[in-house]
């Protein structure tokens, strides 16, 4: 390294360590009204009586648990132990779920790898691997404040008091507070110190991290790591979370059905648009600002296929990933037990089928257009069925779930072609996977939410229905305006920080270690050493690996 960008990094690091020290000073000692709601963070006090009154439509009621614990202290004792193992039950459930949607981490790495050349797969597992940890400490610092910091109550992991304790800051209108962001006591110190608090950290940090990850996947074999770490914290602090707090932590989008009486305001039951759609937006503004890998197009502008170089560990990757989605979108519940809670059953089966559904209406599209079955395409179909399935999985039945599923996997196959005439180079389709069909499964909430659950989202008593099962087109709108602002946000935010990520220190690798493959140059290792060319140093591939890619098929055309 250069000696004064060594001096700059070492400074900027000890500048990084001393805002941490500051804040952890601020906020060791625990700062909350004694009078108010009580964080537990032995977890002793969390689930009690209070937790079973109208948990069922036969359950006792507040009145019934007071009049019983006068006349009968042993059945009250029972009660008590009855809450907490509730609480419990739906603790474990939220906490399994989340280290399932963690292992999609390998998921992801397994997909973006394989679908890249042989040259940059160190490269590309260490972006996928490293954003865990970079995504994980930005979320910790300040992310998860910003996002949920006066979220209010999770009643299903115990109350959630610190979540109460929060400020939020916007205007109002019509006498309802518009949030824009909020704020608490930041590193989970403080009042955040409570089981139920840190139980719905890990959960959210997952989801915050599949967002992350996506744009390593459309930046792929061109992106210097040393801006890729930069990325990681920004959008882990401050992107995801605030088009995140718009939505799920009681921002100005969740209060649309209050405000203005369209539906239930932004129904996004576990992540289309806050997850996928904020992660393709973003990997396309990275992809523009860094341009297409060389050797993508020719002088006359026709794509090159740059084959993947494992089309099997992308599609095991695929299965790892449909597994972790059974965690993804069930696990948004927040829940096992309780009122409502056994929709988990409907949530895991609608998100299967609409699995199917991409994959199979993707495979048959390909098939018909260019006269092949492409396993890189019935790989994003599938991928497309799931993510467009993740915002209405709470709120439709089995044959909307497989429609749903179907369109988003021809939908896939018209993106990629489509985002690669258009120049824009993303070599494992992440844009047209979760930007695109991330949009259609917002929209598919206003058009096929069937009027069985949700009541109660966002603070309107009626359930999430669309327009296709007579609940009008105030929730239809509801989703067009959540679609519009995540997309101009997560794009025009993602445009600006990379054009000026750029302009200060170059996110582009340079063309000779593009050339020779980032493993080497960029990792100081490769992924497979045993294909070195006697006599290089730069361990480039001795001959190019053949497979299928998306865009094979049409890169003649």
């Amino acid at each position: 390294m250069v000696p004064g960008r060594a001096s700059a990094w070492r400074r900027a690091a000890l500048l990084l360590l001393s805002g941490v020290a500051a804040v952890f000073a601020a906020t060791a000692t625990p700062a909350y009204a004694q009078d108010g709601p009580t964080p537990d963070p032995a977890g002793a006090s969390t689930g009690a009586a209070g937790d079973i009154a109208g948990m069922t439509s036969g359950a006792p009621t507040a009145d019934d648990l007071k009049n019983m614990a006068a006349a009968e202290p042993l059945a009250a004792k029972v009660a008590e132990a009855s809450g907490q193992n509730r609480i419990a039950v739906n603790m474990v459930w939220v906490l399994i779920c989340g280290f399932m949607v963690m292992f999609m981490q390998a998921g992801f790495a397994m997909v973006e790898a394989g679908f890249c050349q042989k040259k940059n797969a160190a490269h590309v597992m260490m972006t996928n691997f490293m954003i865990y940890p970079l995504g994980m400490i930005g979320f910790w610092l300040c992310g998860f404040s910003i996002m949920f910091g006066n979220a209010g109550a999770v009643a299903s992991i115990g109350g959630t008091p610190p979540l109460t304790m929060g400020a939020s800051f916007g205007p109002e209108i019509n006498g309802i507070k518009q949030s824009l962001f909020a704020w608490n006591t930041p590193l989970l110190m403080g009042n955040m110190y409570d089981v139920g608090t840190f139980a719905f950290f890990l959960f959210q940090m997952v989801f915050m991290d599949t967002t992350c990850t996506i744009p390593t996947g459309a930046m792929a074999e061109r992106w210097k790591f040393s801006a890729f770490a930069i990325y990681g914290l920004v959008i882990s602090t401050i992107i995801y979370p605030v088009f995140g707090h718009w939505v799920w932590g009681g921002g100005w989008l969740a209060m649309l059905g209050q405000t203005f009486k369209l539906g239930n305001g932004a129904a996004d039951f576990a992540g289309s648009a806050v997850v996928h759609m904020v992660g393709g937006f973003v990997a396309l503004a990275g992809a523009i600002v860094l341009g297409p890998r060389l050797g993508k197009y020719r002088a006359d502008g026709r794509p090159n296929a740059l084959p993947a170089h494992n089309l099997p560990m992308a599609m095991i990757g695929t299965f790892i990933l449909a597994f972790g989605w059974f965690g993804f979108n069930p696990g948004s519940a927040l829940g096992a037990s309780g009122g409502g809670m056994l929709r988990i059953a409907v949530v895991a089966t609608v998100t299967m089928l609409a699995s199917a559904g991409g994959a199979i209406s993707a495979m048959l599209y390909w098939w018909a257009r260019y006269k092949k079955p492409d396993p890189s395409m019935c790989v994003n179909g599938m991928l497309a069925g799931l993510v467009a399935i993740t915002a209405p999985s709470g709120w439709v039945n089995a044959p909307c779930a497989v429609l749903i599923g179907a369109i988003a996997g021809v939908l896939v196959c018209i993106a990629v072609p489509a985002v690669e005439r258009a120049k824009i180079d993303d070599p494992v389709g992440a844009f047209s996977v979760h930007g695109v069909c991330g949009a259609w499964g917002v929209l598919s909430v206003g058009l096929f939410a069937d009027g069985t659950f949700g009541g109660g989202l966002n603070g309107v008593s009626s359930n999430v229905t669309g327009l296709f099962f007579g609940g009008g087109v105030g929730q239809l709108l509801a989703q067009i305006i959540t679609i519009a602002v995540c997309a101009t946000w997560s794009f025009g935010i993602g445009y600006v920080f990379f054009k000026i990520q750029d302009k200060v220190m170059g996110i582009r690798s340079s063309r000779e270690d593009e050339l020779r493959g980032l493993d080497i140059p960029e990792m100081g290792v490769e992924a497979y050493p045993e294909d070195r060319v006697p006599g290089s140093a730069f361990g480039t591939p001795a001959s190019v690996p053949v497979g299928a890619m998306t865009g094979a098929a049409f890169a003649e055309s």
